[in-house]
């Protein structure tokens, strides 16, 4: 069994309680894209966890991977595995495997990140922790593999190989190049190298042999459709792709295995940093769904732009996935708004349609149209099975089933893991 899930709209849709449910099905659960500029938050009980690499199954007893289509922070890695162990979490070896392949992110690819936005006349937004520079230098064939990270010999002549170039891109963009050959640098990623060296992993190989041996495996993505890095909203994108299908190519697993594509699914929108987000709300209803919902970035802390449900951009993210199956949160976020609306298509130079516009200036100018629904009253945080929902919130979820065409699975109504239930 080969399921994965990605987000069906720009992230934060709530991926990471999704794969924690769900991982307790799964024998291995992998990471295919993105890097720590992606987070997500598991809350188990009373213990809160928040996580920007290690995926959500190391809570249950799947192992857990980080495939070659990630960029890597060691420095991140170090500290998530050290707040997992001092809250009683070991991260063993037979736990967690990274791909050799793994692009590592370097101390010059943040630096050149922030130089990068702080030069753009018309910001994107990125979180500034170096992405898009160590995937610009995955392409350009130079990067630090992990298994350079973890040889000490090889790590130090990468370096030295690199040292000349990214020091010239550093002094072009007006930065400080020294970053690059400060004397701490090789000595403390070799110390991370050694810290991490006992997680090397081959991922394609451990995933394949696993379907072969008729084991399960869960893939699951960073961001959400919208910020693919090719079908996005360009340019307020992420460095990666982040749709179904680069499962896996990220992960070196053949489409013919894939099973199951499981669409997050917000009950609402919601956006962070810059980009069109035609359904945005800044009255009541928008402070409503962001207080409610409580909209803060997890990586960043950013506060998270909030809209009613957008139809033509889950229309688009049902094409781009071809999604089986819909995990819808945060109904509860939606009690006590009334009407609730639903976006079913946009008007545009006078023409209304039902699909966004490939041209992200145009879907800025798209404005949308709404179809209203009852709202509900009740309190849904202990609902425990979807019979037990008030029935204006089932038929909300029942319209935006019939709309996008794609059965919803999973519904949640709260942070907890309690609180989540199959429809």
């Amino acid at each position: 069994m080969f399921t994965i899930i990605t987000g069906a709209q720009f992230g934060d849709e709530g991926k990471g309680k999704v794969v924690d449910l769900m991982a307790g099905d799964y024998d291995i659960v992998a990471r295919f894209q993105g890097g720590d500029n992606a987070g997500h938050t598991v809350k188990v009980k009373d213990e809160v966890y928040k996580l920007h690499l290690i995926p959500s199954g190391f809570l249950l007893d799947s192992r857990v991977l980080i495939g070659p289509g990630t960029v890597l922070n060691p420095e991140v890695m170090v500290e998530e595995i050290r707040m997992l162990e001092e809250a009683g979490v070991q991260v063993s070896a037979k736990k967690l495997g990274i791909d050799g392949k793994t692009s590592i992110i370097m101390p010059y690819h943040i630096e050149l990140d922030g130089l990068r936005e702080a030069s753009r006349p018309e910001k994107i937004g990125t979180t500034k922790r170096g992405i898009g520079f160590a995937y610009i230098d995955k392409i350009a064939r130079d990067e630090v593999h992990f298994s350079d990270l973890i040889d000490e010999k090889r790590l130090m002549q990468r370096l030295s190989d690199l040292a000349s170039q990214k020091e010239e891109e550093i002094k072009a963009m007006g930065g400080d190049p020294t970053i690059v050959t400060e004397s701490s640098l090789v000595e403390r990623y070799i110390s991370l190298g050694r810290k991490l060296a006992p997680y090397l992993a081959d991922v394609s190989y451990e995933i394949n042999t696993a379907l072969d041996e008729g084991r399960s495996v869960l893939a699951e993505g960073a961001q959400g459709s919208h910020l693919d890095v090719i079908h996005g909203t360009q340019k307020f994108v992420t460095s990666s792709s982040t749709i179904a299908g680069s499962a896996c190519a990220y992960l070196g697993v053949g489409p013919t295995r894939v099973n199951e594509v499981l669409a997050i699914v917000k009950s609402y929108i919601t956006r962070v940093g810059a980009g069109p987000l035609p359904t945005e709300q800044e009255g009541d209803a928008g402070q409503h769904l962001h207080d409610v919902g409580h909209e803060f970035g997890t990586t960043t802390g950013r506060s998270r732009r909030c809209g009613w449900f957008d139809m033509p951009l889950a229309k688009k993210s049902v094409y781009l996935n071809g999604y089986t199956s819909i995990a819808l949160t945060k109904l509860d976020v939606l009690t006590g708004l009334d009407p609730v609306k639903i976006c079913v298509g946009y008007e545009l130079d006078g023409k209304v349609i039902d699909y966004p516009p490939e041209d992200t200036s145009k879907l800025a100018r798209c404005v949308p149209v709404y179809e209203d629904m009852d709202g509900w009253d009740t309190d849904l945080s202990s609902v425990v099975g979807y019979e037990d929902l008030p029935q204006k919130a089932r038929e909300y979820v029942k319209r935006l089933e019939n709309l996008m065409g794609v059965p919803v699975k999973y519904i949640s109504v709260g942070p907890g893991r309690e609180q989540t239930f199959m429809k």
